[in-house]
C-alpha cells in the first residue's frame, strides 16, 4: 500500500515519535509498505511520522533500487557517532519543491533495529550520513529546515503559506 506523504504544517511531523515495541507481521508490512511509498515518491529515506505514524521507524535505500542490500530498516534508532562536516544540497518529501544547502557530519554511526528487533550498528559516510541525520532528525520531531538560517527558513515557510492559501499544498 502507498501512503500518502505527510506535508510540512502537520503537527505529526513536530512531535517525538514512540518508540516501536512491537517487532511483527504488522511491522514487517508497515516497512514493506514504507518502501513502496518511499519508492513511489522517488526519495532515498522514508520516517514514518512523514506517512502520518509517529513511531520511531525509517527506511533508507540510497541506491534507489540498484542494490537490494541497500535497504535499510532503522527502527529506534540512536546516532552514536559523527566526524567531519560536508555540505550538499538537501530536500525532504514532505516539504516538496524546497531544496537547500545544509552542513552536516561526513561520517555517521547509527545503532538501531532491524524488522525483526536484532540490534545493529552501521557507518555511513556522505549520502548515507546525511539520511541517516534526515531520518533520525524526522523522528525528533526535526525537519532540515531547522539546520538553515533563520532567514532562510521564514522564506520558506511564507512561500509555503501562501501555497496554502492558494491550494497549492
Amino acid at each position: 500500500m502507498i501512503y500518502p506523504i505527510v506535508k510540512f504544517g502537520d503537527p505529526v511531523l513536530e512531535k517525538q515519535a514512540t518508540p516501536v515495541t512491537a517487532f511483527d507481521e504488522d511491522l514487517q508490512k508497515l516497512v514493506d509498505d514504507m518502501f513502496e511509498s518511499m519508492y513511489a515518491a522517488h526519495g532515498v529515506g522514508l520516517a514514518a511520522p512523514q506517512i502520518g505514524i509517529s513511531r520511531r521507524l525509517a527506511v533508507i535505500d540510497t541506491t534507489f533500487k540498484e542494490d537490494p542490500d541497500a535497504k535499510l530498516v532503522l527502527a529506534n534508532p540512536e546516532i552514536i557517532f559523527t566526524e567531519g562536516r560536508h555540505t550538499q544540497n538537501e530536500g525532504c518529501l514532505s516539504i516538496p519543491e524546497f531544496r537547500e544547502s545544509v552542513t552536516r557530519p561526513r561520517k555517521v554511526t547509527i545503532r538501531a533495529q532491524d524488522v525483526k528487533g536484532n540490534f545493529y550498528e552501521k557507518t555511513g559516510e556522505e549520502l548515507l550520513a546525511r539520511a541517516f541525520l534526515h531520518e533520525t532528525d524526522h523522528l525528533n520531531g526535526k525537519l532540515y529546515i531547522s539546520h538553515i538560517s533563520a532567514l532562510k527558513r521564514d522564506l520558506m515557510k511564507r512561500k509555503i503559506r501562501k501555497m496554502m492559501k492558494a491550494g497549492e499544498w
